[in-house]
C-alpha cells in the first residue's frame, strides 16, 4: 500500500525508529514491514524474530547500496503467529529510508523457536542453522514523501516439516514471502464446518501461498491483482477436497461466496 507520507513532527525520528544522530537531511519516505500469517493444524506457533535488514540502492548511488536494520522493538522477541488470522498482522518496524530502490529484505531470526499442539509443546529447531538469516531479494521504488507497506509473509504450511513419529519432533524452515503493498487488493471468505482445521491455498504462474482461517471460520489473502486458482483443503479424511475456481480474475477487493466442506459419499 502506498500513501501520502506527511512530515508532522519535528522529533519524528523517535516515532519512526530512527537515529536521532542521523544529520542526513535528504529526501526521504517511510516504511512499514508487516509481519502476516495464519496458523495451520497447530494450536499456536512462537517464532523469534531479531529484526530485518533492508538493502537500499538510493538515488544517485548506481553501485554502492545501504542497509538499514529494521529492528523488532520488544522486550520479548517470540512473536505469537498464529494470532496473525484473518487479516490480522504485526507492525515488524518503521524507519524512514532514501529515495531509491529497495533490492532486498533479510530476515534475522533468533534461535528460540516452538509450537503447540493438543497441549503439548514441541521445540521447532533450525533444520538449517544457516537458515536464521533469509534473504528476499526484491524491486521496490521509493519516492519522496510516500509511506509504504511492505508484507513479510510466513507460510508455517511449508515451514514446520515433521521429522519422525516415535517420539514426535518437528523442524523449523522458515519460508517468507515478501510482497509489495502498492496495488494489493484482498480475497476474503469463509469456511465452514469451524472445528476443521482446512487450508486454503491461492496460486498462479508464480507459485502458491497459504492460509488458514480464524475459529470463525473466515480467511483472509492480501496479494497483487491478477489471475488465481484457489484450492480448500479440509485437512481431514472424511470431507471433500474443494476447488473454487481455476481462473479467478481479481482487480479489486473481493468477497468470495462461503464454502461449505462436504462429507465423503
Amino acid at each position: 500500500m502506498k500513501k501520502p507520507y506527511f512530515y508532522l513532527f519535528p522529533i519524528a525520528c523517535v516515532f519512526f525508529f530512527a537515529s536521532c544522530e542521523d544529520p542526513d537531511s535528504s529526501p526521504r519516505s517511510l516504511l512499514n514491514l508487516i509481519l502476516v500469517d495464519s496458523p495451520a493444524k497447530w494450536d499456536s506457533v512462537f517464532v523469534e524474530i531479531e529484526g530485518v535488514d533492508i538493502e537500499v540502492l538510493a538515488d544517485g548511488r548506481d553501485t554502492q547500496s545501504q542497509t538499514f536494520f529494521f529492528e523488532y522493538k520488544s522486550g520479548d522477541k517470540r512473536i505469537k503467529v498464529s494470532d496473525l488470522v484473518g487479516g490480522n498482522a504485526l507492525l515488524l518496524g518503521r524507519n524512514e529510508l532514501p529515495i531509491g530502490q529497495i533490492i532486498n529484505a533479510k530476515i534475522i531470526l533468533g534461535d528460540n523457536h516452538s509450537m503447540f499442539f493438543k497441549e503439548k509443546r514441541y521445540v521447532l529447531a533450525l533444520s538449517d542453522p544457516s537458515k536464521n538469516e533469509i534473504s528476499l531479494e526484491t524491486s521496490i521504488d521509493i519516492e519522496q514523501g510516500i509511506s509504504y507497506d511492505v508484507l513479510l509473509d510466513l507460510d508455517l504450511e511449508k515451514s514446520i516439516i515433521q521429522v519422525s513419529e516415535s517420539p514426535l519432533t518437528y523442524e523449523f524452515d522458515p519460508t517468507f514471502t515478501l510482497v509489495n503493498g502498492i496495488g494489493t487488493v484482498e480475497i476474503s471468505g469463509s469456511l465452514k464446518p469451524t472445528a476443521l482445521y482446512p487450508a486454503v491455498y491461492l496460486s498462479n504462474d508464480e507459485g502458491t501461498i497459504s492460509t488458514h482461517p480464524d475459529a470463525s471460520g473466515k480467511y483472509y489473502f492480501r496479494v497483487q491483482a491478477g489471475s488465481y486458482k484457489i484450492f480448500f483443503d479440509p485437512k481431514d479424511e472424511l470431507y471433500q477436497d474443494t476447488t473454487f475456481a481455476s481462473n479467478l480474475i481479481v482487480s479489486e477487493d473481493t468477497l468470495l461466496i462461503p464454502i461449505t466442506f462436504k462429507k465423503k459419499p
